[in-house]
């Protein structure tokens, strides 16, 4: 089960927002609201990556659907050493060193010595971003 910190509405899930779709966390992408007919409310048509398993989901709602948003913590690293899919990293706070997936979009970017930013979703780990 993933903690969540506070309930939006579809029509509020704007581009960047992290929502739990199918109980996976998810990042939207895009969000088409239609307007409101004479029969009803607006309908959202949400477009969302998810950010541990980077599949595309899409959800069309009323506007009124309640969606949870996540809790992420985000923690700053330096990477160890690099091994496919996996990076062992060093905590910069803590200095715990443990292995930890990483992110699709940050694969490109990962080399030992780097200092990173790693996520925590529900006690899962993963490597989103690489800085110098």
């Amino acid at each position: 089960m993933i903690m969540s910190y506070k309930l939006i509405n579809a029509h509020d899930a704007k581009e960047g927002t992290t929502i739990i779709v199918d109980g996976a966390p998810c990042t939207v992408r895009s969000n088409d609201i239609s307007k409101t007919g004479k029969h009803g409310a607006s309908k959202c048509r949400i477009e969302c990556i998810g950010i541990l398993d980077g599949k595309k989901r899409i959800v069309a709602v009323p506007g009124g659907e309640r969606f949870e948003v996540p809790l992420i913590e985000k923690k700053r690293c330096q990477i160890l050493s690099v091994s496919g899919e996996k990076a062992s990293v060093m905590d910069s706070e803590s200095f715990e060193t443990f292995d930890i997936t990483i992110d699709e979009e940050a694969k490109s970017q990962v080399q030992e010595g780097k200092r990173a930013e790693y996520w925590i979703i529900d006690s899962v780990k993963v490597l989103k971003r690489v800085s110098g």
